[in-house]
């Protein structure tokens, strides 16, 4: 099965990896794009000559299409990035965290593929004003940086669907192949994973974390900075769920995050996940969450068809 999002990206299977700060780096890219799915290195930890080692790393561990997230909020230069990606012949770009206008014309100048995250329809009317090839559309449920003020998933994907005929990544609660099948009936033609990617065996953060995932529930995550800026998803700790009550902003600092992510300290920073962490109940390696998800879907869609084959005939 093709959709336009294997055959713009040069993929097999339409599931991109989330561009998560100081996760989604070369061992987690690379295992995704080697399993067919399209692997994303993050920019928005904001370390750069960090960053552009792993894009490095990335052409020895695949032969196969991957991509860089250029968040525009944590990127001091964001055009001697774009100038940096043109150089390296990245051939696809998600752009987020900023207005599309500032990067976009210039990275389609170029040649470059480029899709931009968008939590609100009028966040997609920029966008495509901007000139974007396509749309990654993020529902409020997912881990992460967030729009406080977004819809879900599955009011959003179908809703902007409706009015752009572009190719569409929707993200924000998608694990397995009854969500991926869910994606498409809403008008989608591929599907990003965060927390699901977080809990594999090629993601590089601690093991704490990922058991968090695993035995946590759906209402297990908080909405921290609703208020403040940046609103973030993240794993119910007992420091997030007092600066939630109290309605306090949460800050950022490298040391706090590093230590929950690769410490394990879940006290120390915040941990972004998503509520569907509630469906995860195991840590698989990445080519095992991309074949199961993409098979299964493949074969809910079948059985969908041929359901509704059988009834129109049948009348």
């Amino acid at each position: 099965m093709q959709t336009r999002i294997t055959e713009l990206l040069g993929i097999e299977i339409p599931i991109v990896q989330a561009p998560m700060g100081w996760i989604a780096r070369s061992q987690l890219a690379s295992a995704v794009s080697n399993a067919g799915g399209l692997g994303i290195i993050e920019t928005s930890s904001g370390d750069m000559e960090a960053i552009k080692s792993e894009i490095a790393a990335m052409r020895t561990l695949t032969k196969r299409p991957f991509g860089v997230n250029l968040a525009q909020m944590f990127i001091r230069d964001p055009e001697a990035m774009v100038d940096f990606v043109a150089e390296n012949e990245i051939s696809f770009v998600t752009t987020s965290a900023g207005d599309p206008s500032v990067l976009v014309p210039k990275i389609k100048e170029l040649g470059i593929t480029v899709f931009h995250v968008v939590p609100t329809m009028r966040g997609a009317a920029k966008a495509i004003d901007a000139g974007v090839d396509g749309l990654l559309v993020e529902g409020s449920e997912g881990g992460g940086f967030k729009n406080a003020d977004g819809a879900s998933t599955l009011v959003l994907v179908p809703e902007i669907a409706e009015r752009y005929d572009v190719p569409i990544i929707a993200a924000g609660g998608f694990v397995d192949g009854r969500s991926m099948a869910a994606a498409f009936a809403m008008g989608a033609d591929g599907i990003q994973m965060g927390t699901r990617m977080v809990a594999s065996v090629e993601s590089p953060i601690h093991d704490n974390w990922k058991n968090s995932i695993v035995n946590g529930t759906e209402v297990d995550t908080v909405l921290v900075n609703r208020h403040h800026r940046p609103a973030m998803r993240v794993w119910a700790s007992e420091k997030a769920k007092a600066l939630d009550a109290a309605n306090e902003p949460g800050g950022i600092s490298v040391d706090d995050m590093t230590g929950t992510y690769f410490g394990g300290d879940m006290e120390s920073g915040f941990a972004m996940s998503g509520q569907v962490q509630g469906r995860i109940t195991t840590v698989e390696p990445v080519e095992q969450i991309l074949r199961t998800t993409w098979d299964d879907c493949q074969a809910i869609l079948r059985t969908l068809g041929a359901s509704a084959t059988a009834a129109s005939t049948s009348k």
